[in-house]
């Protein structure tokens, strides 16, 4: 209940919005032929399809309802090393753009990690919004 009076007040007072407390992963790891660092958004099935092809084309296309939902991903780029992650955590609506927000763990200093180059990603679906999309890398 108090939630529920929180969020009303934000709303009511112009503060940021929740519109997905939670985000469904369709794929995350490390390994990803995209080595550049991206940060993407696909909201037909066409993009979708690219966006798949590009990250692993010998996989299967997992299924997206596209008339619900979008996909949002974040992919890292090449790392030096294991250890490097990337989690898409939430996503808020706030001035009228929708914001997804991701955080980076990085091995900690002097951590003993697999010495190969990794390709940290996240790939999820949300509910789908129109209007400019923003990532938003948080603690």
């Amino acid at each position: 209940m108090l939630a529920l009076v929180c969020a009303a007040l934000l709303q009511t007072f112009g503060g940021p919005a929740v519109i997905a407390p939670s985000v469904n992963t369709v794929a995350r790891g490390q390994f990803t032929r995209i080595d550049s660092p991206r940060q993407v958004v696909a909201r037909t099935a066409d993009q979708w399809t690219a966006l798949w092809r590009a990250h692993a084309p010998d996989r299967e296309l997992p299924a997206v309802d596209f008339s619900t939902d979008m996909v949002v991903a974040v992919f890292l780029g090449s790392r030096p090393t294991a250890g490097f992650r990337v989690e898409i955590v939430g996503v808020r609506e706030e001035k009228g753009a929708t914001i997804v927000q991701d955080r980076e763990p990085k091995p900690p200093p002097g951590a003993i990690t697999a010495q190969v180059i990794t390709a940290p990603f996240h790939i999820v679906t949300v509910p789908a919004r129109a209007g400019e999309i923003l990532f938003e890398k948080i603690n």
